[in-house]
């Protein structure tokens, strides 16, 4: 039996409940400092609260500390992982290699350490990782092959929400641009900006699109294929979404693993416990997203990419059919609401969006009429007030389920195998209905009963009272059975962690070597950091390829292209990027010109 884990993330402790009441089997969220989303921190207290809650499902609590560190925030960082320890956290997400030195229990390694083929995982394994997060842009044969390669580490993949143009960990445009580091957490979206694509001599090939903003990952009808390559958990990318969010997409993605584990009882099955019942119906189209890609995992797709804009578009619900001054009706089967966000494209693949002030029936009244609006143009709901109400209510509740089983003893009562001494007297009328009733009032907690086991010859009258008691004690011997946590961390002596391969020889910025930990645990003789000392390569290295995309990859069926290399983006401000199209590797870099 393989255990599957949907892990989906925690803004804040409200989407981390939700999450858990949702289906998911672990949740991961950013302490108040060292996260990769800067804007996600939550105190140490408000992580304990979520362990507190999490671990009576078998719900596991995963922290990411996933930024490169500074020497002044080294001590401040092993001060946080013993309090994440104490608070009852699982396992960290690590990028900087200083935290070795720290000896946490349980790593699991970031994408952000670029984790894209055997040899990377094998070495992550080797210096005691239990997990590795592989790079987004992997294709299902390439994790199979990990997984053969290195069986013995737990493979964890995204399988939706928003993508990195660049591999993780190894992008620096944010920093060159802005002076705001991805690998410290406040990327500031360069890859969502407008460009235009200039070639060698200055003619433009394309002008202001987005040519380096990617769809939205939607691997949900791909999952079996990932289980069967081996990887164990499932991840939901958004920890800066909020709560809606995080319902509907973590219940559809439960619905669809269990699905699979009804498929195969005797192959798979969720490593939490608790049956979800939902009050809406799970759709991940209408939930935000920029359109939907599989990305690479069936190899190089030319759909990947959403050149005309980075915002959220929807779902279709429908074309224009005949407009008015003030209102245009629409033809399609979607229904609306009033204060839904609809958008379209103009013909110039400008998106104009707006909201329905009212509607009655399929025609839309707009607050304003959008003045490029146009009989026949396709139309997208990206706000859906209707489904929005549904889930800003109670949506979920988890369970689990339990069997009560009650026996006679000599000096008194055994439920489920707990002793309780009471005298026994012998009941005058039946009390088969009255005993399942009491001990089945299970009220507000996690557990609900399936059956109850009482001997037919049970003939024993026991006051409601002490019922209550069993009952009481019984769900307190469960929540302790099912919430226990690890022993602490004992931390090494700084200088005493595990040495990299002796192998390498010469760093670089790609190295991301940013403390003294990190120097040492690497053998270097210097900080390499690009946010310390800038660097000479590519400030991204990108699996997506803009000459691909745009049907002039000759290598894979493309028109050659007419204009002359390299080619540059240029944002609105003038500055330049040249492009790299390394071949070999199926690889685009991007260079600071």
């Amino acid at each position: 039996m393989r255990a599957l884990e949907l892990l989906a993330p925690a803004k804040n402790l409200e989407c981390g409940i939700a999450a858990i009441d949702h289906g998911a089997d672990a949740v991961y969220i950013g302490a108040s400092r060292f996260g990769a989303r800067v804007a996600a921190g939550n105190s140490v207290d408000d992580i304990r609260r979520l362990c507190d809650y999490a671990h009576p499902f078998g719900v596991k609590v995963y922290v990411t500390v996933n930024t490169i560190l500074y020497d002044d925030e080294l001590e401040k960082t092993r001060q946080l992982l013993l309090e994440l320890q104490q608070a009852g956290v699982d396992a960290i997400l690590v990028q900087d290699m200083a935290i070795l030195e720290m000896s946490f229990p349980v790593l699991h390694a970031s994408t952000q350490t670029d984790n894209r083929t055997p040899e990377k995982v094998r070495w992550l394994r080797d210096l005691g990782f239990s997990r590795v997060v592989l790079a987004r842009e992997l294709s299902v044969e390439e994790i199979a092959n990990i997984h053969h390669e290195v069986p013995d580490v737990e493979l964890e993949v995204f399988v939706h929400g928003a993508l990195c143009v660049s591999y993780s960990g190894i992008c620096y445009a944010s920093q060159y641009c802005f002076g705001r580091s991805a690998n410290r957490g406040e990327c500031a979206q360069f890859c969502r900006m407008k460009f235009s694509l200039v070639d060698a001599e200055g003619r433009e090939v394309e002008h202001d699109r987005h040519l380096l903003s990617l769809k939205d990952m939607n691997q949900s009808d791909h999952l079996e294929e990932l289980i069967e390559a081996g990887a164990t958990s499932f991840k939901i990318e958004g920890r800066l979404k909020d709560v809606s969010y995080v319902k509907n997409v973590t219940a559809a993605y439960s619905q669809r693993l269990n699905q699979i584990i009804r498929r195969h009882p005797d192959q798979y099955c969720r490593s939490s416990r608790g049956v979800c019942r939902y009050t809406f119906t799970p759709d991940l189209n209408r939930t935000f997203n920029r359109g939907y890609t599989t990305y690479f995992l069936h190899g190089r797709q030319p759909d990947i990419a959403s050149f005309d804009t980075p915002k959220a578009i929807g779902a279709f619900v429908g074309t224009v059919k005949e407009i008015r001054y003030d209102s245009f009706n629409v033809a399609g089967t979607a229904s609306f609401a009033n204060g839904d966000g609809l958008c379209f494209f103009t013909e110039e693949r400008q998106l104009v969006g707006f909201r329905a002030n009212r509607v009655v029936g399929n025609r839309i009244y707009p607050y304003r009429m959008p003045q490029e609006l146009r009989p026949g143009v396709c139309l997208y709901r990206n706000s859906d007030q209707e489904f929005d109400r549904l889930l800003s209510r109670p949506s979920a509740e988890r369970k689990i389920p339990i069997r009560l089983s009650l026996r006679a003893v000599d000096d008194g009562f055994e439920l489920n195998g707990i002793h309780f001494c009471a005298e026994h007297q012998t009941a005058q009328k039946p009390q088969r209905e009255n005993l399942i009733r009491q001990l089945t009032k299970l009220g507000d907690t996690i557990y609900t009963c399936e059956e109850v086991d009482i001997p037919d010859d049970f003939n024993y009258f026991i006051p409601n009272s002490v019922l209550s008691d069993m009952r009481r004690q019984l769900v307190a011997e469960l929540m302790t059975e099912k919430g226990v946590r690890q022993e602490l961390p004992s931390f090494r002596e700084e200088g005493q962690g595990v040495k990299k391969n002796s192998v390498q020889s010469s760093f670089s910025y790609l190295d991301n070597i940013s403390n003294r930990l990190s120097q040492h645990f690497y053998g270097s003789t210097e900080l390499t950091a690009y946010e310390l000392k800038g660097g000479s390569g590519p400030i991204m290295q990108c699996r997506h390829c803009i000459r691909y995309a745009l049907g002039y990859c000759v290598k894979r069926g493309g028109k050659r292209p007419t204009w002359h290399e390299p080619l540059s983006l240029v944002l609105g401000d003038g500055r330049r990027f040249r492009l790299e199209f390394d071949c070999q590797h199926c690889q685009m870099n991007v260079y600071a010109s």
